[in-house]
């Protein structure tokens, strides 16, 4: 994740798994972080009514080394913000007209990839690729939303005549992992990482030795636990809109870098089978 930027970021991802205390300090620095920047930290501690333990524990949840930490790559953050300007997503209401909706979803879109880029873990990603490479088989797995990013990915690995298989349906995704080898890999999909289905299908894997890649939100959550190799994406969501837009977005991204990645290293095995899906593809458009 970068360091710089995206404090805030951070807090919403981890705001639902905060114990309450810190999670009205949290609730304070998303609703106020231009009063917060200039608050010391028992100012702070006073305004929330919490205590100082209280805050430094948030700032160590949040992955700093403290209180002045935080504030001052949020006060960076803010800056970015402002040399932005009018290039900042603005967040849609009831009512909105068509133009100022339709450059609010670009921007917001834009904001998912953004966020996505910081919450990557950049080691993780390598590892993926890697195991994707040697990979016998590569099944992919999601349902809802997800389940039509496992689908994109499962279409575009085809493309380069890597085995593999894709359900969004539970009871077909339960027998498509009994045929499974420890050389295969499973890549779990599921934004919040706490879909039950998805689970499921993670503790069976397990049980079957297979690696696990899952790519969920950054926040902590129970299938990046179970994964062998974990990635993350970022979505913003509001009540006007289905989080399951911009989660769909960043997902796809996260497919999209580690087809490329796999082509780019695996360019003279696959390029053989490129050609021929593109001569193909071009022969049935006539």
């Amino acid at each position: 994740m970068d360091d710089a930027v995206y404090c805030r970021l951070r807090i919403k991802e981890i705001f639902h798994t905060l114990p309450p205390k810190e999670r009205i300090v949290a609730e304070f620095i998303l609703n106020s972080p231009n009063d917060v920047i200039h608050m010391s930290m028992e100012e702070l501690a006073r305004s929330c009514g919490v205590s100082l333990s209280a805050i430094g524990r948030l700032a160590k949840n949040l992955g700093y080394g403290g209180f002045k930490e935080m504030i001052r790559l949020l006060s960076n953050e803010l800056a970015l913000e402002s040399q932005q300007g009018e290039m900042k997503y603005q967040e849609i209401h009831p009512g909105d007209p068509v133009p100022e909706i339709f450059r609010n979803m670009c921007l917001c879109e834009i904001e998912a990839i953004q966020n996505t880029i910081s919450v990557m873990d950049i080691q993780q990603l390598e590892l993926a690729v890697d195991l994707l490479c040697k990979a016998q088989r590569i099944d992919f797995y999601g349902v809802g939303a997800s389940g039509l990013v496992a689908e994109d990915a499962h279409l575009k690995f085809l493309r380069i005549n890597k085995p593999t298989a894709c359900s969004s349906d539970p009871h077909t995704q339960r027998l498509t992992i009994a045929s499974l080898q420890p050389n295969d890999v499973a890549v779990l999909i599921s934004y919040s990482g706490e879909t039950n289905d998805i689970l499921h299908l993670a503790h069976q894997l397990k049980e079957l030795n297979i690696p696990i890649i899952s790519l969920t939100r950054s926040s902590k959550n129970t299938l990046a636990d179970l994964a062998n190799i974990h990635l993350f994406s970022s979505s913003t969501e509001s009540l006007v809109r289905s989080g399951t837009m911009t989660s769909r977005i960043s997902q796809m991204v996260v497919v999209d870098a580690l087809y490329t990645a796999v082509c780019s290293r695996m360019y003279d095995q696959v390029k053989p089978y490129l050609d021929k899906t593109q001569h193909l593809s071009s022969k049935w458009s006539r």
